[in-house]
C-alpha cells in the first residue's frame, strides 16, 4: 500500500478523535481507582493493570476508528456533493473497502474489550452498536441524533471504568457528562456546512456550563481538592467558549466548524478534568499529555 493510499485510510479514522477517545478510557480507570494500582509497585497486580489499560485502550481505538469510518461510508453520496475532496468521493478510498475496514476495526475494539472481562466485552459491543446507528439512521434525527452520539460517548467512559466491572453500578451516573458534552457537540455541528442555527448554537452553549458544573461538583463528593480540579476546567472554559461565541456571533459556517474542531478536542481536558477530580491532578495531567497529540495530529487530519 503506497503511502498516499495509507494516508487516505487513517483520514477515514480522523486520527486525532482517536486520541481523544483515549482520554475516556484513561479517565473511566480514575474514577475505577486503578491509577493507584499502576502507579505502585504491586507486583503483578501492577502488570494486570498495565495489561487492562493496554487492552482498553486499543478497543477504544478500534470503535472510535471503526465507528467515524462507518460515517463516511454512508455519508459517500453526499460527501461526493458537499465534501468531494474526501477519501471516498475522490477515488482515493473505494467504499467496500472502507466497509471492510470499518467493520474490523469494530471487531478489534470487541475483541480486545473481550480479553479484560465480559462486561467490558458487552460495553464494546454496545458502542459498536450505537456507533453505526448513529452512521445509518441517528445522524439524521434531529432529537434523538445528538443523544445516540452521545451514548457512544457515553459507553466509552464506562468501558474504562469495566476494569473494576463492580463500580459500574456505582459510577454509571458520569456517562451523563460525555453524554451532554457530546450532544451538544453534534447540535453545533449542524449548521458546519451552511450556518444559521442560533439555537442550537446557544443550546450547546449552556449545555457546556452545564458540563462545567457538574465537573466542578465532584470534588465535594469525593476526597480531593476544588483547587485541582479548577485549572483544568479553566483550560477547558478557554478552549471551547471564545470560539462558540465567535460563532454564535456571526453565524459563519467556518467558524461554527472550528467550534467542532476546538469542542472535540476539549473532549480530552473534560476527561482529565473527571480524573483529577476522583484520582488528583497528577493523574489529570497523564490524561491532559494526550491533548498536544491531538493538536498535532488535527493539523495533519481533519476532525470533522
Amino acid at each position: 500500500m503506497g503511502s498516499s493510499r495509507l494516508f487516505a485510510y487513517l483520514q477515514l479514522t480522523r486520527p486525532a478523535n482517536v486520541v481523544t477517545a483515549l482520554a475516556d478510557i484513561w479517565a473511566g480507570f480514575a474514577v475505577a481507582g486503578a491509577w493507584a494500582f499502576i502507579a505502585l509497585d504491586l507486583g503483578s497486580d501492577q502488570h494486570e493493570y498495565l495489561l487492562h489499560l493496554a487492552w482498553l485502550s486499543l478497543s477504544t481505538i478500534g470503535l472510535y476508528a471503526g465507528g467515524v469510518a462507518f460515517n463516511d461510508v454512508f455519508d459517500a453520496e453526499l460527501d461526493a456533493v458537499e465534501r468531494p475532496e474526501r477519501p471516498i468521493p475522490s477515488g482515493r478510498v473505494s467504499k467496500a473497502s472502507a466497509a471492510w475496514m470499518s467493520f474490523l476495526l469494530l471487531l478489534l475494539g470487541v475483541v480486545s474489550a473481550a480479553q479484560v472481562n465480559m462486561v467490558s466485552a458487552v460495553i464494546a459491543l454496545s458502542v459498536a452498536l450505537l456507533a453505526v446507528l448513529y452512521d445509518y439512521w441517528g445522524k439524521h434525527q434531529h432529537i434523538l441524533g445528538p443523544i445516540n452520539m452521545g451514548l457512544c460517548r457515553t459507553g466509552n467512559l464506562l468501558l474504562g471504568i469495566t476494569v473494576v466491572p463492580e463500580l459500574l453500578q456505582k459510577f454509571w451516573p458520569l456517562g451523563f457528562i460525555p453524554l451532554v458534552f457530546v450532544a451538544a457537540i453534534t447540535m453545533i455541528s449542524r449548521g458546519e456546512v451552511h450556518g444559521k442555527n442560533k439555537v442550537a448554537l446557544y443550546a450547546g452553549l449552556l449545555m457546556y456550563v452545564l458540563v462545567i458544573l457538574s465537573i466542578g461538583s465532584m470534588p465535594l463528593l469525593h476526597d480531593t481538592s476544588i483547587w485541582e480540579v479548577l485549572p483544568f476546567l479553566a483550560l477547558l472554559s478557554y478552549m471551547v467558549f471564545p470560539p462558540l461565541i465567535k460563532a454564535i456571533r456571526t453565524q459563519d459556517p467556518k467558524l461554527i466548524g472550528k467550534s467542532v474542531k476546538a469542542a472535540v478536542i476539549s473532549l480530552i481536558i473534560v476527561n482529565s478534568s473527571i480524573a483529577a477530580a476522583f484520582a488528583g491532578w497528577k493523574i489529570g495531567i497523564i490524561v491532559l499529555l494526550l491533548l498536544p497529540i491531538s493538536l498535532w495530529l488535527a493539523k495533519k487530519f481533519a476532525v470533522t
